[in-house]
């Protein structure tokens, strides 16, 4: 395969003179190359810098096609129908998207470029978490649609390495605050230092920072960014996390990511999504007020939230998160600027958009995403009726909740004939047995909870 380059939207990201440049100065003497899996983690390669440009630049490169089929220890499993030991554990591509290049200023003369997985010959692998969310993208252009979204990304601090966090089996480790400091810049000031150093390196590697605060958990933080296309939003949120545990682990410091660490407020990650013309003109509130589109588009979400919870709420831990008077959602219900309901609709004209509470830390954006999406454009093509907005408590207005377990949310997307219309069963399926190695693996273990409360007394 031979990369093409695309033009460039953010001139801190680079293109490739710069690249060759940097290579020729000793800049830069790695380029990483990265997918973002099933988990939404990012996995892949560091090459050479000499070699990326003379024979990886043209030729690609490859990886096992069980990177799409394990657990999140990296077990292979069974059930997946692209990669098994029946079928050898052949390769797959990693196909270059220069528009993706991308200084790593955290990492010693190092760049990176994100990839999209196909086929040896050529073929999209369709379960890939990128080329998913690419095909809702491409159906909205054929509508004449683009989409903007922003991801809104908590996590906690711990004072403790991740090497010491294991040793002590995640028990008794000291968060980096010790009471809420939402919006504290007091509790803030005490990790500054991190938080400032994950800030600048990701500006410099492209991203386009806007703040960072405080927030309810002992620890708990979050750094927002500028919205952008939601490509380029699923890929920095994808970068950023794994620049973000990288500098915390220079630090010698550990954050994470987890929907529901402990019994205190879990992390969540608001999407903000709105939909553009094909030239920018607005679509959601052209000044009188949400438009027919951005009501159907509501609509269509909350017609399918339960059958895509699975895809917001990826695993066990997740819904944990789901609980009454915690600013995590339970009922299935929008509202204008009410943080009470799953969809929460905020701005007016340019800034008109929805935010879907749902997903937690731990979700992958380019699946969440990818259902938003889906589900939103279904609802302007049905040119669905979108319910009045609720006012008041939403926990206690006894509407639909989400899924209250992976289980249920599994059994409802593996039903779900939107999704399957949708994403095709071959990803439905796929997702699927991801749902069920998990459930498999939890359904298995012995926790401290049954120990605690069993040992002695039962």
């Amino acid at each position: 395969m031979t990369a093409t380059e695309p033009a460039r939207t953010n001139p801190r990201m680079l293109d490739l003179a710069a690249l060759r440049s940097a290579v020729d100065e000793g800049t830069i003497d790695t380029v990483v190359v990265a997918f973002t899996d099933m988990q939404g983690r990012l996995q892949g390669k560091r090459l050479h810098a000499a070699y990326f440009l003379d024979f990886a630049l043209e030729h690609g490169t490859e990886g096992c096609n069980y990177l799409l089929a394990v657990d999140v220890e990296m077990n292979t499993v069974d059930g997946y129908a692209i990669s098994s030991w029946e079928r050898g554990y052949g390769d797959l591509a990693f196909e270059l998207d220069l528009s993706t290049l991308r200084r790593l200023p955290h990492e010693p003369a190092s760049a990176m470029v994100q990839c999209d997985l196909t086929w040896l010959d050529g073929r999209p692998v369709e379960q890939s978490p990128r080329r998913i969310l690419r095909r809702q993208l491409d159906r909205a252009a054929a509508l004449g649609y683009t989409a903007l979204a922003g991801t809104e990304l908590e996590f906690v601090i711990f004072r403790d390495s991740y090497e010491e966090a294991q040793r002590r089996d995640y028990r008794e480790l000291t968060p980096a605050n010790l009471y809420n400091i939402d919006y504290s810049l007091l509790g803030t000031a005490r990790v500054e230092p991190l938080l400032r150093a994950i800030r600048n390196a990701t500006y410099a590697a492209g991203m386009n920072v806007e703040s960072a605060k405080g927030e309810c958990n002992l620890g708990q933080h979050e750094i927002g960014f500028l919205y952008d296309e939601a490509m380029v939003t699923a890929d920095n949120h994808s970068v950023y996390k794994t620049m973000a545990k990288e500098i915390a682990a220079q630090h010698g410091q550990s954050i994470t990511f987890m929907a529901k660490p402990n019994e205190r407020e879990g992390n969540s990650c608001h999407i903000h999504l709105s939909l553009r013309g094909k030239d920018g003109e607005l679509v959601f509130d052209t000044g009188d007020g949400p438009t027919p589109i951005y009501r159907s588009f509501i609509a269509g979400m909350l017609a399918t939230m339960r059958d895509h919870t699975l895809l917001y709420a990826p695993n066990i831990n997740s819904y944990k998160r789901f609980a009454d008077a915690s600013f995590a959602p339970t009922a299935i219900a929008w509202g204008e600027d009410n943080r009470t309901c799953a969809i929460r609709t905020v701005g007016h004209r340019g800034s008109a958009r929805l935010e879907n509470r749902v997903p937690g830390g731990d979700v992958n954006p380019y699946l969440a995403l990818a259902a938003m999406l889906a589900s939103g454009l279904d609802g302007i093509e049905q040119q669905l009726e979108l319910e009045p907005a609720l006012a008041g408590n939403a926990y206690a207005a006894g509407r639909e909740r989400v899924p209250g377990t992976l289980a249920e949310a599994r059994d409802a997307f593996a039903g779900s004939a939107a999704a399957r219309a949708a994403f095709g069963d071959e990803v439905v399926d796929h997702y699927v047995n991801m749902a069920d190695v998990e459930l498999a693996a939890f359904g298995a273990a012995v926790t401290d909870w049954e120990l605690r409360r069993g040992f002695e007394r039962l």
